[in-house]
């Protein structure tokens, strides 16, 4: 790990909460529309479309499974980090565990406090409700078999490539100490925890990639060829290389407007929602116009608005984000507290480990 300067430490952490709150105030965004038309959401609100908020799960601001899974993502990999210290290191198995918690929390009614392995992010009452979870995470991690760790050459759910696998994927790039190549791999191998399809993890890696170029102060474009760089390398990589270089032939193709977005398909697939959310990001004009162009279309509007989210936040930190959006998104205290976990694990850990109050928020081994 190298040393942070203090400027260094606060920039990252600025990435990181943007990165997390740009993702859920996307994710929120899209979540009153997701399975409307844009005919049908142009009729209830405006040509323009949404242009803040819609009432979704009986509130405005609610955030769906894609900001659930991507908190859960984060405790993993905490977690991970906090185990490489006691000797053990495979952060996949991290990530499964989190994963597992995170179904729990869509079958229970609240935390079970006499579960100590839930830690701090499990014990989050308002995170026990379904917000239309994909049905490839719910399969992956369920059954008679749900603690065994899909692989890339035996992974859960082998044909499936949803978008669920892409929407959580965000946290990888926020190693930014990583090599590239080893966000990409992580990124994958946490994905065929749930997704099996090739496009499906591979779309991952390449999400995670753009996420870890501009967290490391890249720009987005240079994350996109810094994917299809690695995916060159990986067979099956077709439909993913085929959707990135769509979102970059949309950005020359003129001005942005939903019909376009709607020539990158529908979202609902790992590839689609990767092409969307990343044009709307390289399109943006500021964070607000990419959220409302990454949501404002017939599809999977809350997963492509976070996908869009979390790479505009990631660029210009939390302080870019809309403030109206920000202060009525449910879960903030909780998503801000998460991004500062996460970004104190990996600037000061070895100061954490082993103390009482890490050791209870972050159980490792269990």
């Amino acid at each position: 790990m190298p040393l942070w300067s203090r400027a260094q430490q606060q920039d990252f952490r600025s990435r990181v909460r943007g990165c997390l709150l740009g993702g859920a105030v996307g994710d929120a965004l899209g979540a009153g529309i997701e399975f409307d038309s844009l005919e049908k959401i142009r009729s209830a609100h405006g040509p323009l479309g949404v242009t803040g908020y819609v009432p979704a799960y009986g509130r405005r601001g609610a955030v769906t499974d894609d900001t659930q899974m991507t908190l859960f993502t984060l405790d993993g990999l905490i977690r991970a980090h906090i185990g490489r210290d006691a000797g053990t290191w495979h952060p996949p198995t991290d990530v499964h565990k989190a994963y597992l918690r995170w179904y729990a929390t869509q079958q229970d009614w609240g935390p079970d406090e006499r579960r100590t392995e839930l830690g701090w992010l499990g014990r989050q009452e308002w995170l026990y409700t379904q917000r239309a979870p994909g049905q490839a995470c719910l399969t992956g991690l369920s059954g008679p078999d749900a603690e065994r760790l899909g692989t890339v050459e035996a992974p859960r759910n082998p044909h499936s490539k949803g978008c669920g696998t892409v929407m959580r994927a965000a946290p990888f790039g926020l190693l930014t100490a990583w090599d590239p190549g080893l966000v990409f791999q992580l990124a994958v191998e946490c994905s065929v925890l749930t997704h099996g399809h090739p496009t499906g993890y591979l779309a991952a890696g390449a999400f995670a990639v753009i996420v870890h170029t501009v967290a490391r102060g890249g720009t987005p474009e240079e994350g996109v060829h810094q994917a299809l760089a690695l995916l060159s390398e990986r067979p099956s990589h077709e439909e993913t290389t085929t959707a990135l270089r769509a979102a970059l032939d949309a950005v020359r193709a003129g001005e942005p407007t939903a019909e376009r977005v709607e020539s990158l398909g529908e979202g609902w697939v790992a590839e689609e929602a990767l092409a969307i959310g990343v044009y709307c990001a390289l399109v943006a004009e500021d964070v607000r116009s990419g959220l409302l162009l990454a949501v404002n279309h017939s599809g999977d509007s809350d997963s492509t608005g976070s996908i869009c989210g979390n790479l505009l936040g990631a660029l210009h930190g939390e302080t870019a984000l809309p403030a109206d959006l920000v202060a009525e998104l449910e879960g903030r205290g909780t998503i801000l507290e998460m991004a500062d976990d996460f970004a104190l694990e990996l600037v000061h850990g070895p100061e954490l480990h082993g103390t009482p109050g890490w050791a209870e928020r972050y159980p490792v081994g269990r």
